[in-house]
C-alpha cells in the first residue's frame, strides 16, 4: 500500500524525472510476498466498475461491498485496511491460503493501482525512486524475473493516466 499520490505522465515520462530512464526496460515478478499491500497507513484507490467488479467475486451487491470493504478518505473510497504483524494490511490481503505466500482474494479484479505495481508513475520517475521503493517496500520481484519493455511500462503508466476521476 501507498501513502503517497500518484502523478501524471508525459509521453510515457513521469513528471519532473529522468525522461524515460527505462528505455531499456525494467524487470519485475511477483513473489507473492505482499509487502506491497502492506505497510503504513495507505489508501487503495478504486473506481466504480473495479469496485462492482470486486463486489461480484465476492458474490456481493456493490453497496454491500461498499459498507463492507471500503472506507471513505479525503471525499473518495479506498479498501480497508487491518493491522497485523506486518503492518496495515488490505483487506483482501490472504496470508494464510498457501504456507509462506501472500495472496490477494480479489485478484482477478484487483484495482489498477494493484494490477500495475510496481509501474507507477512516481516510483517510474527517476532510477532513484524505483531503488527507493525496492529498498522500502521492499519488494525482491523488482529487478529480477521478466523483463517488461519500455511500451508495456508506459501502457501501465498510461492506464493510470487515463483515470483522471481517481485521487491519485
Amino acid at each position: 500500500m501507498t501513502d503517497e499520490r500518484r502523478v501524471g505522465t508525459t509521453n510515457g515520462s513521469p513528471d519532473g524525472g529522468e525522461p524515460r530512464w527505462f528505455e531499456d526496460g525494467r524487470r519485475f515478478e511477483c513473489t507473492s510476498c505482499g509487502n506491497c499491500c502492506t505497510g503504513g497507513e495507505g489508501a487503495v484507490w478504486f473506481d466504480d466498475d473495479e469496485g462492482r467488479a470486486m463486489a461480484e467475486v465476492l458474490g456481493q451487491t456493490y453497496p454491500e461491498f461498499l459498507v463492507r470493504h471500503t472506507r471513505m478518505i479525503d471525499g473518495h473510497r479506498s479498501l480497508n485496511e487491518h493491522l497485523t504483524g506486518f503492518g496495515h494490511d488490505c483487506e483482501f490481503l490472504d496470508r494464510e491460503s498457501i504456507p509462506g505466500k501472500a495472496i490477494c482474494s480479489v485478484y482477478g479484479a484487483r484495482p489498477s493501482q494493484c494490477r500495475t505495481w510496481p509501474f507507477w508513475p512516481e516510483l517510474m520517475k527517476s532510477k532513484k525512486a524505483w531503488a527507493r521503493a525496492k529498498r522500502n517496500t521492499p519488494c525482491p520481484g523488482m529487478d529480477s524475473g521478466q523483463l517488461f519493455t519500455v511500451e508495456e511500462i508506459v501502457a501501465r503508466l498510461e492506464l493510470e493516466r487515463g483515470s483522471e476521476e481517481k485521487p491519485w
